[in-house]
């Protein structure tokens, strides 16, 4: 198998004795919580507060939001602003690498509008099987 025409090889220092020791696993684990690339995604414009978030992320309970943009706060992907106005004012918006994070968001979204309906056709045609 080869690699695409519009993806260049990088090379990274090395990293230990394994493919496992990878330090690309930080961002697999970033795209494990479903919702941080949609949060992610959503911020893109500029910051927005938690209800407006909520809006227009859709299908996300206000437990899984507060518990995601943590996640993201934590990992300096998201910075929480809070105003001192009555009641509080309380915003988020991407920092940095939060917004060199949707690089490769949009990388990914143009593999799906390239491949995702054979995905989608070759896994509704899968038996269930899931063995390897």
């Amino acid at each position: 198998m080869t690699t695409p025409d519009l993806i260049e090889p990088v090379e990274f220092p090395p990293y230990g004795d394994f493919e496992a020791d990878c330090p690309a696993r930080l961002a697999v684990d970033l795209f494990a919580n479903s919702w941080l690339a949609v949060i992610a995604y959503t911020l893109r414009d500029g910051p927005m507060r938690h209800s407006e978030l909520r809006t227009a992320v859709g299908g996300i309970s206000q437990r899984m939001l507060t518990r995601t943009l943590r996640r993201m706060t934590a990992a300096s992907l998201v910075e929480r602003r809070r105003y001192a106005t009555a009641p509080p004012t309380v915003e988020y918006e991407l920092t940095t690498a939060g917004r060199d994070l949707l690089v490769p968001l949009q990388a990914l979204g143009a593999w799906v509008d390239r491949h995702g309906d054979t995905v989608r056709a070759a896994l509704a045609a899968d038996d269930g099987d899931d063995e390897v």
